[in-house]
C-alpha cells in the first residue's frame, strides 16, 4: 500500500530508486530505463533509443490526429 510506495520513493540521499509500474508497461519502462543506462557509454544504442523515442512520438502525434478528426 502506500507504506511500502514511501519507503521506496523516500531514500535517502546515496541511494537511488528507480521505481517502475507493474504490468507490461512497467516491464517496458524498465528496458528503457537500463537501456538509456547502457547508451551512457554505448553510442549504437544511444542512437537506436534516440530512434525509439522518434518513433514513439511519431505515434503519438498519429493517435493526436485521428482524435482530432472526430
Amino acid at each position: 500500500g502506500l507504506d511500502a510506495l514511501l519507503s521506496t520513493v523516500q531514500m535517502p540521499p546515496g541511494v537511488p530508486v528507480a521505481t517502475m509500474g507493474i504490468g507490461k508497461a512497467g516491464a517496458k519502462n524498465g528496458a528503457v530505463l537500463a537501456a538509456r543506462i547502457l547508451a551512457l557509454q554505448d553510442k549504437k544504442l544511444a542512437d537506436k533509443l534516440e530512434t525509439f523515442k522518434k518513433e514513439m512520438a511519431r505515434q503519438v502525434e498519429d493517435k493526436n490526429m485521428k482524435l482530432q478528426q472526430h
